[in-house]
């Protein structure tokens, strides 16, 4: 992680006063799940609007397909390898139980330790006299942890502290946590930061009955139908949110930007994700809608350029005007969004590891996949990494290369008939992040691995 202490980003920003900044997260929804995104069935029409009037990039992605380090990428700006939450809880492994009994600190608390050797946009924005809070889903101990003024979840060690626990609650029982701190936050005049992400649409799917009757009546697989309904109760309450902000009068001047964390495909068989989806270094994992709305700021518009959620970070702190300690992979998108002109980029990275951290010193140890994308080409590499109860189709093992704008679901693996594409953008993978894993180059019975690019 290149790091520059005191780093100021670029703040091109309105003068009269700082915005506020509102991150809405999606938590398991596919990239195609959305009224604006084309889907012949999902009705989502406050993201539809909020589509309209934002900076829109169909063609985003996050760097990993997993929730947690997709989050902790959201909020610290960097990849899972740098952050070292690669998954979402420790294995049980020799490697872990050694870094407990050398420390003294059970490996949960050693994951969560990482974020206060990276900071996170709550920290660096308290600096500029923001107040922020936490909903939803947040893996990293305590909303405090990672510098959020107020928030729902307990966090570990507390009892049940995990991946959000009461914060979980928001969307799905209501939405006056939210309310009532930016209220507090108006009356105090004070800018706020809002960590609005939802248990939604991830299961358990128990959507109201008044959503799962109108899907059911599609004569879709009860799963799906579930499903579908699900993504519509989490744009309702989008709606709630984004009308709250409405009747604040803060509207105007808050940055509101919108990810998913990662992809799902329903399984119409069962009540979990297909292949190829959550988890998966797929467009059915990785890809997501990436929104932002400045009203008056911002040119509203579909922009054509690829978008990482890398991107996320910088952005909220140069429209903030505030510092970080390091430099993000990711860039400063206001300068663009501001005047309509192009970014000047055509890769993208990203990683997949296990859910379960092999060694929570070591990311390699549990990677799987890597991944770039140049432009309309996109080259998924396998490593040998642990990979637990991870099941992924075994053809996929191979080199994967795709032409994502003829081929946009990945149905026709060019990496046989391209060697020389799959070498060139193998070298791209090498060089951005160096390692000692073996990757996949053939298969028969089983993978076979070979040692890294040179």
């Amino acid at each position: 992680m290149a790091m520059a202490a005191g780093l100021i980003l670029a703040a091109s920003v309105r003068a009269d006063e700082t915005p506020n900044v509102v991150i809405i997260l999606s938590d398991d929804q596919s990239w195609t799940d959305y009224g604006f995104m084309g889907h012949e069935h999902i009705e989502t029409p406050n993201l539809d609007l909020l589509a309209d009037q934002s900076a829109t990039f169909p063609r985003g992605y996050v760097p990993t397909a997993l929730c947690r380090p997709a989050l902790m990428s959201i909020i610290t700006g960097l990849y899972a390898h740098e952050t070292k939450i690669t998954g979402n809880d420790p294995a049980k492994t020799p490697q872990n139980a050694a870094h407990a009994n050398r420390t003294g600190l059970d490996p949960r608390e050693v994951m969560i330790s990482n974020i206060d050797r990276t900071g996170a946009l709550p920290v660096w924005l308290k600096e500029k006299g923001y107040v922020s809070f936490q909903s939803g889903k947040w893996w990293e101990g305590a909303p405090s942890r990672g510098g959020f003024t107020d928030g729902m979840t307990r966090g570990f060690p507390k009892p049940g502290g995990r991946h959000g626990d009461d914060g979980l609650k928001i969307g799905r029982e209501g939405m006056e946590p939210v309310f009532e701190f930016i209220d507090g936050a108006v009356e105090a005049k004070k800018p706020f930061f809002l960590w609005y992400a939802p248990f939604l649409p991830h299961t358990p799917h128990n959507p109201p009955k008044r959503l799962f009757d109108k899907y059911l009546k599609l004569d879709l697989p009860k799963t799906v139908a579930r499903y579908y309904a699900m993504c519509e109760w989490f744009d309702e309450t989008c709606g709630e949110l984004i009308t709250g902000l409405d009747k604040r009068g803060v509207s105007d001047n808050t940055l509101v930007i919108y990810v998913t964390d990662n992809g799902w495909i329903q399984s119409p068989k069962s009540s979990s994700y297909a292949p190829r989806s959550k988890r998966s270094p797929n467009e059915g994992g990785v890809r997501t809608p990436i929104m932002f709305r400045w009203p008056g700021v911002i040119k509203p518009g579909e922009r054509k350029e690829l978008c990482t959620s890398l991107d996320i970070a910088p952005t909220i702190l140069s429209a903030a005007g505030a510092k970080a300690p390091h430099e993000f992979p990711g860039l400063d998108l206001l300068p663009a969004l501001r005047e309509g002109k192009a970014i000047e980029r055509n890769t993208l990275f990203g990683e997949s590891f296990a859910h379960d951290v092999a060694d929570v010193m070591v990311p390699e140890a549990s990677l799987i996949f890597r991944w770039v994308m140049e432009g309309d080409m996109k080259l998924i590499l396998t490593y040998d990494g642990r990979r637990g109860s991870y099941k992924y189709p075994p053809e996929d093992y191979r080199p994967q290369l795709y032409d994502l704008v003829k081929d946009p679901h990945e149905n026709h693996n060019l990496a046989k008939d391209q060697p020389e594409t799959v070498q060139r953008l193998a070298k791209k993978i090498a060089d951005w992040w160096p390692t000692e894993r073996k990757t996949v180059t053939e298969w028969s019975d089983e993978p076979v691995f070979i040692e890294p690019v040179e």
